[in-house]
């Protein structure tokens, strides 16, 4: 017989001891007193903290394959010599096995969403749901040598094969590659299909000064405006990198509600040349969101190490230790997620005496001191995903996601 629910007893919100008790996915009490039921799955907690779940804004997870793999290049030769040619071999399996592995990496270290862009979505799907986690997902949409219509038909059979893992957690959206790999006439038909579909859109933006100084010779407009004017920017649109964005975009982005997703050790790793500007973007009313972009650029999943990048570099950049609060850059790295009666049952406990944790205001300590080692459990829907640092069958994805890099060629 399966268990009724999920309580948590012994955990610590906010300073505060608590329990919390899910059912049906949803948290359906958070406080104290709280008990199990019967038939109740009972975790003991022993004063673990409570937190809400990291959520990755940008990736591209079966990229794990390429972890290690021409990493001394520049962004384009990277992608042109070393990633698009093996990628053209990529087979569902190969797909299935790297993202298995990333979402592996994902639940050890907090992640429990992921907005993904990456080849044959309907295997990263399959390993979504076998793995617990949720997540966004679309093929990135790139229509050289005439293969429009070819690549919109593609996108919306994606877009139907998503569809049917709905219950799952999953999400489709639409993924246009980059302003420079996709077609006017594509990244038109993109906002039509997600205007007519109520689809979200991924796409990266302002990653590197060229691609700017290519917008503005081809289309006498920057990035953000050319996207605009062809009907892309709105509230269901995620602009991953964002580092060449001029004030004007910035606030172009933010009065159509768009969110824009920082990646500061992939853009340092591929040596961009700047960082996202946040406390620009913030002035403007941005919503910000944080990403580790795939880990063939990172070449780590750990968001939380991410977010101590993220908030000393840009502590760096603006020469002011006051532009990014430790509470507001976790809030930036969980979605501004709240633990609360009728929120999702996603969550994580925390090793309260660990070393980065057990002195400190548990904020700074979270942005400034730990890592992803800090999480004991992550709980996704209700389900146990890890407890006590073990993710089950982790041993057979390390190894079934390396035989399908050997059969690559790039392990």
């Amino acid at each position: 017989m399966s268990p009724t629910g999920l309580t948590v007893l012994g955990v610590v919100l906010d300073g505060e001891p608590v329990g919390v008790r899910c059912e049906g996915g949803t948290i359906v009490a958070l406080g104290p007193g709280v008990g199990a039921e019967p038939g109740d799955e009972t975790i003991d907690a022993d004063g673990a903290l409570l937190v809400a779940p990291l959520v990755n804004g940008h990736t591209h997870a079966a990229m794990t394959l390429f972890r290690g793999y021409g990493g001394e290049e520049p962004l384009m030769r990277w992608l042109r010599e070393k990633i698009w040619p093996v990628e053209a071999r990529l087979e569902p399996e190969d797909v299935y096995w790297g993202a298995r592995l990333a979402c592996q990496e994902m639940t050890r270290t907090g992640t429990v969403a992921f907005w993904d862009m990456y080849w044959q979505p309907g295997a990263t799907a399959r390993a979504v749901r076998d793995a617990g986690l949720r997540a966004t997902i679309g093929k990135p949409l790139l229509d050289f040598e005439g293969r429009t219509e070819e690549v919109k038909a593609g996108a919306l059979d994606d877009v139907d094969e998503l569809a049917d893992f709905a219950g799952e957690g999953i999400a489709a959206a639409l993924t246009p590659h980059a302003i420079y790999t996709a077609s006017e006439e594509l990244l038109r038909w993109t906002a039509e299909q997600a205007a007519e579909r109520a689809l979200p859109v991924h796409i990266h933006l302002s990653e590197t000064e060229e691609e700017v100084k290519q917008c503005v010779e081809r289309h006498g407009l920057r990035p953000a405006a050319y996207l605009d004017r062809l009907g892309l920017l709105g509230e269901r649109t995620v602009l991953a990198h964002g580092v060449w964005l001029d004030q004007a975009e910035l606030e172009l982005i933010a009065a159509r509600g768009c969110t824009a997703i920082a990646n500061p050790v992939a853009n340092m790793k591929l040596a961009v040349g700047g960082l996202f500007p946040y406390p620009a973007a913030r002035r403007a009313g941005v919503r910000v969101g944080l990403g580790t972009d795939g880990p063939g650029s990172n070449d780590s999943l750990d968001l939380l190490s991410d977010l101590k990048v993220f908030a000393l570099s840009q502590r760096h950049a603006s020469g002011d230790p006051t532009v990014l609060p430790a509470r507001e850059a976790w809030a930036i790295a969980t979605g501004g997620v709240e633990l609360k009666r009728g929120a999702p049952a996603d969550f994580l406990l925390l090793r309260p005496r660990s070393y980065e944790l057990g002195i400190g205001e548990l904020y700074s300590d979270l942005v400034y001191a730990a890592s992803g080692s800090v999480v004991d459990t992550t709980v996704v829907g209700g389900r146990v995903l890890m407890r006590g640092g073990e993710v089950a069958g982790a041993e057979e994805v390390v190894a079934r996601a390396a035989e399908r890099a050997t059969r690559l060629g790039i392990a």
